[in-house]
């Protein structure tokens, strides 16, 4: 990992050697990160990367098999997942994982049911989402992709997090819904949230991230500011085609592309997202869920206290 500073600071979150098996299969190997308050924090990489596996395992739906999660500076390893989500980390996995049956409000007061205290209450979600008030009463069965994300993320904001987990955010939306979603994010973190985000849409992902991990085959490929690495390093992790060098550069064998002749660009239309082929369809996420070298976006992304 490349050396971060905090000027003596603590991590919100850490992750130390964390190994995770999926039966004889290992989808995780000692990768740690750490995630500084009010950070956006941006885990890439492919289809079976580890990305989720990785957050699932933060949020307690995975049991290591060694490493250990730090939650300001408590070891939460063993601690059970809705005892983390109380806490403050909380998930919005893959997927909405919304109650289709139940109403956009209902879905809504699910989250604050076990609510920390906090500024986010479910009129601040209506000022966030402007068109949700006037359909509180509708089926989110009977929504939009984008529509239903953003009913899984405000979700989650009425639990009042203190790390908001956003796994595949853009999984399976049009690229201007995306947008609009994450022009969200000010507002969001202007409240004091920390985001761990799993995207495959690398472009997106460097725009609006003060800190980039690479997964590849469940190790770290590579890790650094995103203005810190190039096109280039970015792409060589992804598909661990040679040494990406730079700041917690991959230094394995060459390989050639996963799926396809052609390269990964980052610029490949609609949002700017980056993907061999065969990849996912953009989009999905969840809450509290039934039982289961750009600048960035906006001033301040990475706190000014942080030092290399």
């Amino acid at each position: 990992m490349s050396e971060r500073t905090d000027n003596g600071g603590t991590p919100l979150l850490e992750v130390r050697d964390l190994t995770v098996h999926h039966g004889q299969l290992r989808a995780l190997d000692r990768v740690s990160l750490r995630v500084f308050p009010g950070e956006v924090y941006a885990i890439i990489g492919a289809n079976g990367a580890g990305k989720s596996t990785l957050l699932r395992t933060i949020a307690g739906l995975h049991q290591p098999t060694d490493g250990a999660i730090l939650y300001d500076g408590k070891d939460m390893t063993k601690v059970r997942p809705e005892r983390r989500a109380t806490g403050g980390i909380v998930m919005v996995p893959e997927g909405r994982r919304l109650f289709g049956s139940l109403t956009v409000e209902e879905n809504l007061k699910v989250g604050a049911t076990y609510a920390r205290k906090g500024p986010w209450t479910i009129e601040r979600v209506y000022e966030l989402f402007a068109w949700m008030k006037d359909r509180r009463t509708q089926r989110t069965a009977q929504l939009s992709g984008g529509e239903q994300q953003s009913v899984a993320i405000g979700r989650a904001l009425v639990a009042n997090p203190r790390v908001l987990l956003l796994d595949e955010l853009s999984l399976g939306l049009a690229p201007v819904i995306v947008q609009r979603i994450y022009a969200m994010l000010p507002q969001i973190l202007s409240t004091g949230l920390t985001v761990l985000l799993v995207e495959q849409d690398v472009s997106q992902a460097l725009r609006v991230a003060s800190h980039i991990q690479c997964l590849l085959e469940g190790h770290t490929t590579l890790e650094g500011r995103p203005s810190e690495v190039t096109a280039e390093q970015v792409e060589a992790a992804y598909f661990g085609l040679a040494p990406a060098g730079g700041p917690g550069g991959y230094g394995g064998p060459a390989r050639p592309p996963q799926g396809g002749s052609g390269g990964m660009g980052l610029s490949q239309g609609g949002s700017g997202g980056m993907g061999p082929p065969g990849r996912k369809s953009r989009g999905g996420l969840g809450g509290i869920v039934p039982p289961e070298r750009t600048e960035p976006l906006w001033h301040g992304s990475t706190p000014s206290s942080r030092a290399s």
